[in-house]
């Protein structure tokens, strides 16, 4: 099992956050991913006015530009889908582990709920484009990766449904199963709280670690 920690060289994390956000509701997680020995870096794209892919382009281009030997990678909601296109649109990314939190790889009830209503569909901007509806690249990279899905239901899919059996509130475990994903867990955490569980964090910090999720 590849490690790439070392006490005189921490590899970098870079978050990725969901729609509607910005790297600053991260910034819990990284404090406690920096605990675990990671250095956390940031990510923030405009999640309404562009694409998944184009921001998966942009998102290469700060990589590019970190010009590190290692990196991992760790992403929430839409952000897992950022990473999906730029794992499918480049090749030559530096090595380490991705974990996506509640990301509706499957395609998103929620998402599709809004975009049936034409006054609250420009709420969801570009994210439908090859998005939250689904039609988005397989996970065919080597590099381990780790899917974490919230069990504790708060959040808008409650409100205006869309969402079906198990689910954070927003995205249902099931629209998070990710075909070739090493590992995945369930955490008792809404989709927005699932940045601020310390249950969470510990998780991710294993996969990061050991290229595994710890057991229940």
């Amino acid at each position: 099992m590849q490690r790439f920690e070392t006490s005189s060289s921490p590899v970098p994390v870079l978050l990725t956050h969901g729609i509607w956000m910005t790297s600053l509701e991260l910034r819990w997680l990284g404090n406690r991913l920096s605990q675990c020995g990671f250095t956390p870096r940031y990510f923030q794209y405009n999640s309404l006015g562009s694409s998944p892919d184009y921001n998966a382009r942009r998102l290469e281009a700060h990589i590019r530009e970190m010009n590190v030997e290692h990196l991992h990678l760790v992403a929430h909601s839409l952000g897992g889908i950022v990473l999906l296109h730029l794992f499918d649109q480049f090749d030559d990314l530096p090595p380490g582990r991705v974990v996506l939190l509640g990301t509706p790889v499957a395609g998103s009830g929620v998402a599709r709920v809004i975009g049936g209503y034409p006054w609250l569909k420009p709420l969801l901007g570009q994210s439908l484009n090859r998005g939250l509806l689904g039609d988005i690249p397989p996970w065919q990279d080597e590099q381990d990766l780790g899917v974490i899905a919230g069990t504790r239901q708060l959040g808008v899919g409650t409100v205006i449904g869309g969402v079906k059996g198990e689910s954070d509130g927003t995205v249902a475990v099931a629209e998070t199963r990710l075909e070739g994903a090493k590992a995945s867990c369930t955490v008792r955490a809404s989709h927005m709280g699932m940045l601020f569980s310390r249950d969470v964090a510990r998780q991710t910090c294993c996969f990061l670690r050991e290229g595994r999720f710890v057991e229940a």
